[in-house]
């Protein structure tokens, strides 16, 4: 079933020119690919997804959060010497992208994207992460725009979940198998045995958290 953006909320929101906005901040990127970089976070609240073992569960109801002009935010980023803008959640795709990655862009600062995929892509983009979720698996179109597919794997089961994914996406996709973090001590020697047999996998970890920044 295509997920669609509730009509009320697009209203509320302006077509993007507005964001339901549950926190802003600039750190060093944790995970993935970009692990190491430094990046202004922007996360966006509303997700319907409802993974058990969310660790933003608070960001899901996007009514809980301030609606914020795309313009403050720009703001908020042009005030710190980021080069580079991750757009998390909750779920980004549930309102429109394209009103603030068009701004960013303007201003030459790169814009990566982090989603389930359950929603249509909107926004421009130079790196989309995909994180695919079984409750709410990716539309299809998704799987060709991904540059990096992220599994997390809180269980043996994870990891056919991750090879079916990888069936889909285009053939420079990266593939990334990353440890639910309240279960990594379980999971991590399932998910280094089976990169070692499958070497096209490598390992994401949630560094961040190691360092102890947001």
């Amino acid at each position: 079933m295509q997920r669609t953006p509730k009509e009320n909320d697009q209203q509320l929101f302006e077509g993007g020119r507005k964001i339901p906005l549950v926190e802003e901040f600039y750190t060093i990127q944790g995970e993935g690919h970009h692990t190491g970089k430094p990046a202004y976070f922007i996360r966006v609240g509303g997700c319907d997804v409802g993974c058990s073992w969310c660790d933003t569960k608070f960001s899901w109801n996007p009514a809980l959060h301030p609606v914020v002009p795309v313009e403050q935010i720009l703001d908020h980023v042009l005030s710190h010497p980021a080069a580079a803008v991750v757009v998390t959640g909750g779920e980004p795709l549930m309102v429109n992208m394209d009103y603030l990655t068009g701004l960013l862009k303007e201003r030459g600062i790169e814009t990566f994207l982090e989603t389930s995929g359950a929603y249509p892509l909107s926004g421009t983009w130079d790196w989309i992460c995909l994180s695919p979720k079984k409750n709410a698996p990716p539309l299809d179109p998704i799987f060709a725009e991904a540059d990096e597919l992220k599994v997390i794997v809180s269980s043996e089961d994870d990891l056919e979940w991750a090879v079916e994914n990888a069936g889909k996406v285009a053939p420079g996709c990266l593939l990334y198998l990353q440890p639910e973090w309240s279960r990594r001590e379980q999971v991590l020697p399932l998910i280094i045995d089976f990169s070692k047999a499958n070497p096209k996998w490598m390992v994401s970890l949630q560094s961040h958290k190691y360092m102890h920044i947001p």
